[in-house]
């Protein structure tokens, strides 16, 4: 079980990084679909691409401290159940909604193991 949280965190770190460090810089094609989904611009830096980066640091946290990691994974979760309500409430079911539903699934499962794990080491 330990094998497997170790993986999936680390992809959990790698996709959460990506995609937070993206809505920092403005990556370009992200832009888009943001705008559709009525996101402000200005949100990009702050609170989407700091909370998703932190997340990510928190995830990366976690693998020495678990409850950060257990908190993070729980936080990001929470965050990308909010990213999808707000692109179903803007009825903008586009590449950017099936990727942040992939990043719920992910961080879910990141959140299941990591309690599943440091549980059982109790």
């Amino acid at each position: 079980m330990h094998t497997a949280y170790l993986v999936l965190t680390l992809i959990a770190i790698a996709f959460d990084g990506f995609s937070g460090v993206s809505a920092l810089l403005h990556f370009a094609p992200i832009i888009p679909p943001m705008q559709r989904a009525g996101v402000p611009l200005s949100w990009l830096r702050f609170p989407i691409g700091t909370l998703k980066t932190l997340g990510a640091l928190g995830l990366i946290a976690g693998l020495w401290l678990p409850v950060i990691g257990i908190a993070a994974a729980a936080g990001l979760t929470v965050f990308f159940v909010c990213a999808m309500y707000t692109h179903v409430l803007a009825h903008d079911i586009s590449g950017q909604f099936a990727f942040a539903g992939f990043l719920l699934a992910l961080n879910g499962a990141t959140f299941a193991l990591a309690v599943i794990t440091h549980a059982a080491l109790v």
